[in-house]
């Protein structure tokens, strides 16, 4: 477990392809239980990140610190920023805007035109920053956090993520997927001050096809 930041109200980690963030047996929280050698501590999970994705995750290390950053969330002053190898070439940048639904029996995200009770706005930016062998290295801004958002909202452009099966992309390894937390950017829940937290993806396929700086 890598952590990268901790203190009495939050601890920074990046979060390992395949594990749910979820408090649970073998989730982030009772890894990083074990990696701080306490099986009794706080350790409460803020924000989700899909089990198939890693990177930069934060956990809050008291209930009065989780509620705080639960409420920068909702009230989107929680800056999330990620990396993603899609297959395809996508357009140089642009915005995402769409409706998304959720199929409960697939467990599937989907773009829809129809508006419901369940159906959620989902917005997102991104930059494409490289190309390679029918590939692309591409930066997002998360505006919402819908789930499975960039990997619904991308597949439906006819770009899935290298990995994600799910939306129809060629498998690379079991259990992961090519969508990296590159950085997370939020008011401190003890001072308010506005931290940030970065780290860079694997040097493992598909992102070794790109320069190591591409992605800074």
């Amino acid at each position: 477990m890598e952590i990268l930041y901790q203190d009495k109200r939050i601890l920074v980690c990046i979060k390992p392809f395949g594990v749910l963030a979820t408090d649970e047996a073998g989730g982030l929280p009772s890894l990083v239980r074990a990696a701080l050698g306490d099986p009794a501590a706080c350790v409460r999970t803020v924000h989700r990140l899909d089990r198939v994705a890693g990177g930069v995750t934060v956990l809050a290390r008291s209930r009065e610190a989780a509620r705080r950053l639960g409420i920068r969330v909702q009230s989107r002053t929680f800056r999330k920023a990620y990396f993603a190898v899609v297959e395809g070439i996508p357009p140089e940048s642009g915005t995402m805007r769409d409706l998304l639904a959720r199929d409960r029996q697939t467990r599937r995200t989907f773009v829809t035109d129809t508006p419901g009770r369940d159906v959620r706005e989902a917005v997102l930016d991104y930059r494409t920053l490289q190309t390679h062998d029918g590939f692309s290295l591409v930066h997002i801004l998360l505006h919402t956090g819908r789930t499975h958002q960039i990997r619904a909202q991308f597949s439906s452009r006819g770009f899935p993520l290298a990995g994600d099966i799910k939306y129809g992309g060629q498998p690379i390894r079991p259990g992961e997927i090519a969508l990296w937390s590159y950085a997370l950017e939020f008011p401190h829940p003890q001072t308010d001050e506005t931290v940030c937290f970065t780290a860079p993806p694997p040097d493992t396929f598909p992102w070794n096809l790109f320069a190591a700086d591409a992605a800074l």
